[in-house]
């Protein structure tokens, strides 16, 4: 069956029954012309895409570690402060699927290329911003261009690498997001405790620039793009026809709930610490986002973590690492809320690569809309975190937003037993068989 035909099957298993038709990614013998590891090519593409990852998560949460920073200077809450986090996630949400059309059109690395550019221009503009809506419209316009990069990169992937390496190709990608954002927030805890949070900005915007220019340089031309067509129809057609996928939605909501998970806990993570008992300077606090080395290393060991348990138990460990992770930050105990981010840092990171990269597999046309649907759901799940996460943590404190945390990753588990459910039914197989598969 096609993935559409099993509605599931094809998330959660590593070794999927063999497709009625031929697999219209092409195989993966010598004669596939696409990049594979050790191939031409191949370095110097999973570099360049790293670093585009560092770029995108380094601008698009430029402003989280420094919200109790900005709530002063600014003389507005928590709340009223997460909105510059969430209005460049919302952008991004709202242009992801528009950007993904221009790159079937204009082509994967012109779109990116474009996009990245405009994301650092106005990264150096936002430093200057006099108030907080002119601060918010701006992280609004920079998200709004960072669009073009998730979805195009994605999409670049599936066609340019073989099928059997992208999955560790696209955890590449998602390992250059989690030191984008682990760096842009240590850079600027530390630049904003000496000289505040505007020169902070900016240095990451500085930052951007040289990751952008050298990803221009080392990206290899793609030899495998078709271009599309840019006719609404044709657009809403492709976009249907993913949205009537149960096994694309389920993906996509999948998506959606561990961003939640992630982008509430750390836009408020930052306010917790400055509180008793832990009262830690900007610094200190911007530190704390080192543990973003360990989302690098489980989403660039997805491919291996999705070989041995196949993707659904690799959700299922995502999901349950996170859920851990939220539990043990409750405790009072600094080390102990450090090991509990580092858990909600590496499930996360690993359920996200494992979630993309199905994505790309599974759509038979129209990848960029796939993966842009994707990208759209993911983040509006990072804004709706970044928000209901400071509304909770304003009404219950910390203990809210882990609530907050914990319903989204049951939600994660849900879904994969659902999805384990309907391939089931539709294989014939008694629905008490739940093992993981081999």
């Amino acid at each position: 069956m096609t993935p559409a035909d099993t509605g599931a099957s094809t998330v959660v298993d590593a070794a999927p029954a063999a497709p009625a038709v031929p697999d219209p990614t092409g195989s993966s013998d010598s004669s596939d012309s696409r990049m594979a590891p050790g191939g031409p090519g191949y370095r110097r593409m999973s570099f360049a895409l790293f670093l585009a990852g560092v770029a995108t998560f380094a601008l698009l949460y430029s402003t989280q570690a420094l919200l109790p920073l900005i709530s002063g200077d600014l003389g507005v809450t928590a709340s009223d402060a997460s909105w510059t986090v969430a209005a460049a996630t919302g952008g991004l949400a709202l242009f992801v699927l528009p950007m993904s059309a221009l790159s079937e059109r204009f082509g994967r690395r012109t779109v990116m290329t474009a996009s990245l550019a405009v994301a650092v221009t106005v990264g150096l503009l936002v430093p200057f911003a006099p108030s907080l809506p002119a601060l918010v419209a701006l992280r609004a316009v920079q998200g709004a261009a960072l669009a073009g990069l998730p979805a195009s990169a994605t999409a670049y992937l599936a066609e340019e690498v073989r099928p059997r390496a992208l999955v560790t190709a696209i955890g590449l990608f998602v390992a250059g997001n989690s030191v984008g954002g682990m760096s842009g927030r240590v850079i600027t805890g530390w630049v904003a405790q000496e000289w505040g949070w505007r020169v902070a900005v900016g240095v990451v915007g500085l930052v951007a620039v040289a990751c952008a220019v050298a990803f221009r340089l080392l990206l290899p031309a793609p030899r495998h793009f078709t271009p599309g067509s840019l006719r609404p129809r044709v657009l809403v057609r492709t976009v249907r026809d993913h949205l009537a996928d149960p096994l694309l939605r389920r993906l996509y909501a999948i998506g959606a709930l561990f961003m939640t998970v992630f982008g509430g806990v750390y836009t408020v993570i930052g306010y917790r610490l400055t509180e008793a008992p832990f009262s830690l300077p900007q610094g200190l606090i911007g530190s704390i986002f080192l543990v973003y080395l360990v989302g690098t290393v489980s989403a660039s060991t997805a491919g291996r973590l999705v070989g041995r348990l196949g993707r659904r138990g690799a959700l299922y460990l995502g999901a349950g690492t996170t859920a851990a992770g939220l539990l043990l930050s409750l405790a009072p105990s600094l080390p102990l809320v450090l090991l509990g981010l580092v858990l909600i840092t590496a499930g996360f990171f690993a359920g996200h690569a494992v979630a993309s990269s199905a994505v790309g597999k599974t759509a038979q046309h129209g990848r960029a809309q796939a993966s842009a649907l994707y990208q759209s759901a993911y983040y509006v799940g990072s804004s709706a975190g970044s928000t209901v996460g400071a509304v909770a943590f304003h009404s219950g404190g910390w203990a809210g937003t882990v609530g907050v945390g914990v319903l989204a990753v049951l939600g994660v588990v849900v879904i994969t037993v659902s999805g384990s459910l309907a391939a089931r039914r539709a294989a014939g197989t008694p629905v008490r068989a739940l093992s993981l598969p081999r």
